[in-house]
């Protein structure tokens, strides 16, 4: 079963405080979730594996540690999920940037996807699917289940905040992913919003309603 990480260090808590704030403009809310997907890909790469490499410094040779290889691949869910992109590239900027859109069918309520664009070397990434809003998990399982259907095997799901009938939605259907979360809320409300959430993070990272 995969596991749920929620990432509470002290100075992400401090900006999700801010992000959920109705108060905040769409610049600073903006930047808030850019810094906070900053500091949360500090705990979702933390496992990625290291090798041992000899390094000639000023004073003598040092065996010194590098990652060992490990090509990521970031997914963000359109349109939200854009926003986080560049602050988990600033750790990692070699990796590379594939894009899932999904739009909700009127009549079955189930994600539709109509845009994918990927690396071509996707299958041999490890890939994080970023959303900020977990909220039924449709949307996370279906993108999940397209790079799966591609070859895809090495995923793992980030988002901001997440209702727990979403977090069982996706260890349901995909047992195997691992969840990274800055926090997990109360519920869900009767129109599918997140309590106490933030709104709609697409809205309120773009300007729009």
């Amino acid at each position: 079963m995969g596991k749920v990480y929620i990432c509470d260090h002290p100075l992400i808590q401090h900006k999700l405080t801010f992000i959920r704030d109705e108060n905040t403009t769409t610049k600073d809310f903006r930047e808030l979730v850019d810094e906070v997907a900053t500091l949360m890909a500090y705990e979702i790469t933390r496992e990625i594996p290291l090798e041992t490499v000899q390094v000639r410094t000023p004073v003598t040779t040092a065996e010194c540690r590098i990652i060992s290889g490990r090509m990521l691949g970031l997914i963000p869910i359109l349109r939200a999920g854009l926003g986080m992109v560049d602050g988990i590239l600033k750790l990692v900027p070699a990796a590379k940037v594939g894009h899932i859109g999904l739009y909700r069918d009127p009549e079955t309520l189930k994600p539709v996807e109509y845009y994918a664009k990927l690396p071509t070397d996707v299958q041999e990434r490890e890939l994080i699917v970023i959303d900020p809003m977990l909220a039924t998990g449709g949307s996370a399982n279906a993108a999940i289940t397209a790079l799966k259907q591609r070859g895809c095997r090495q995923i793992k799901l980030m988002c901001l905040i997440a209702a727990p009938e979403g977090v069982e939605a996706v260890q349901k259907e995909h047992p195997d992913i691992d969840i990274y979360v800055a926090a997990v809320d109360e519920c869900l409300n009767d129109h599918g919003y997140i309590v106490p959430g933030l709104g709609d993070a697409g809205d309120r990272l773009f300007g729009t309603k």
